[in-house]
């Protein structure tokens, strides 16, 4: 059996394996709302709205496309959204409406976006949107981290 001197080999290890790219990879963040930042102006719209469900279906109805932008409000990945309650379960498609007006409303409600929206929480869903691409990624340190460790073995 051989010896060895761990104070020796952990006297070799730097203190972090994190480099500058390690926290947030700002050009993914910035290119994930570029593509949706022209819905997300439109939305803005609605800030401050006293009949923020009058003018939610009216630019829905003209522009459905901004409702692709929605899950992104919600830190969701993708354009489906599970939701159910007493009222029943409902797979929300954000890319092509799968139901009324209204019962995109009915969601916009229970999530809480229009109460956020209507009563000014946020000054601009852009900024807000890139906040949440900003928390989002940082959960992606995990995998920039398995690939810095990897960097340190050449």
């Amino acid at each position: 059996m051989i010896n060895r001197d761990f104070d020796e080999w952990l006297s070799k290890f730097r203190p972090s394996i994190s480099s500058y790219d390690y926290y947030i990879d700002f050009e993914k963040v910035v290119r994930n709302v570029e593509e949706i930042k022209v819905e997300l102006n439109i939305l803005n719209s609605l800030i401050g709205s006293k009949n923020i469900e009058e003018d939610f279906e009216r630019i829905a109805t003209k522009y459905p496309e901004t409702l692709r932008c929605v899950p992104s409000l919600l830190a969701v990945r993708g354009y489906e959204i599970y939701a159910q309650d007493e009222d029943g379960a409902f797979l929300y498609n954000f890319k092509k409406m799968n139901y009324s007006v209204e019962q995109y409303k009915v969601f916009m409600r229970k999530t809480g976006l229009f109460d956020m929206i209507a009563n000014h929480l946020v000054n601009n869903l852009v900024d807000y949107a890139l906040g949440i691409e900003t928390g989002l990624d940082s959960n992606g340190r995990k995998n920039r981290g398995g690939h810095q460790m990897e960097e340190c073995k050449r």
